[in-house]
């Protein structure tokens, strides 16, 4: 049984008390030895921290008191000391500190003591510097991966990959970082969903960006969004949504329409006008029929109509 707590070297004034067998010591070290323990077994078994010295706090003092007297005259003491504070200062005490811990749990006394600093700090303090320390590893992170493959920054990388035609799941892949995370970090650099998909299309016709695509297929040659799909190989939905997306207005049966505007601009030259509505206008103020008016311009005589004023 324990009779102590777990994480608490329990002390009463010089003395401490052993977690294995309740009894008290000047030092718990030197005792372990009958129990066939080491102090490094000792220390894990009752979760303390690797530099617990296993004494009261008196004895320490005393232990501090008699080692500044002999350093006063052993050189030896005088230079280890001076080795040990160039470790600390140059920071290889600190990294071999971070080595001995790999992999090693959290001590229970440790955690007390962290806990217990924790709760003396202002939760909107602790809540900011959460923050500044999330910000700073998400900034090593971005450009530690732009670096990897050779770009000055994470935008540009995912910018580049995704031009070359791979999803944000295949860049998240080879960057071995969570999709939802590349693109909350790279939002400017992420395509439109539609531009993805008709992108080799668009490069297939010569333009560099899928607006120019779309402007010239569905409004300079007036192709239908059918036709356009086609072409893509994608769903009409998404020539649709494409166009929304790039401010183009849809123009429903394009085609036709182009033909119907070249037929009567060329009617209207061939009667002398600049516009069919004007040839119409004068021909009825004249008293022409609609049949009349059919039979002269080559147009249906329900198409003449919408002209009329």
């Amino acid at each position: 049984m324990d009779f102590a707590p777990v994480g608490q070297l329990l002390a009463d004034g010089d003395r401490v008390c052993c977690h294995l067998c309740g009894r008290w010591f000047l030092s718990v070290a030197s005792h372990l030895r009958y129990h066939g323990w080491t102090k490094a077994q000792y220390i894990e078994a009752f979760g303390l921290e690797l530099g617990n010295p296993l004494t009261g706090a008196a004895t320490r003092k005393r232990r501090a008191a008699a080692l500044t007297a002999r350093r006063a005259v052993e050189p030896v003491i005088r230079e280890a000391q001076r080795a040990a504070r160039e470790r600390a200062d140059d920071g290889t005490l600190t990294a071999a500190a971070a080595r001995a811990a790999q992999g090693r749990s959290h001590p229970a006394e440790r955690l007390a003591k962290t806990l217990a600093a924790l709760a003396t700090v202002d939760p909107a303090a602790r809540a900011a510097g959460n923050r500044r320390r999330a910000e700073r590893q998400r900034a090593r992170t971005l450009a530690e991966t732009a670096a990897r493959f050779g770009f000055p920054a994470f935008a540009e990388y995912v910018a580049d990959r995704l031009a070359s035609g791979m999803s944000m799941a295949a860049v998240s892949r080879e960057a071995g970082l969570h999709k939802d995370w590349v693109a909350r970090h790279a939002p400017a650099a992420k395509p439109h969903h539609t531009d993805v998909r008709l992108r080799p299309a668009a490069r297939a016709a010569g333009h560099d960006t899928v607006a120019a695509y779309l402007r010239d297929a569905h409004v300079a040659r007036h192709r239908t969004v059918a036709a356009i799909a086609a072409e893509a190989g994608v769903p009409r939905a998404t020539v649709v949504a494409a166009l929304e997306h790039h401010g183009i207005p849809v123009r429903t049966h394009a085609t036709k329409r182009a033909g119907a505007d070249l037929r009567r601009r060329a009617a209207a030259a061939t009667l002398g006008y600049d516009s069919v509505a004007g040839w119409v206008a004068a021909r009825r103020a004249a008293g022409a029929t609609w049949a009349a008016l059919a039979a002269e311009s080559g147009l249906a005589a329900t198409t003449l109509r919408r002209y009329a004023s």
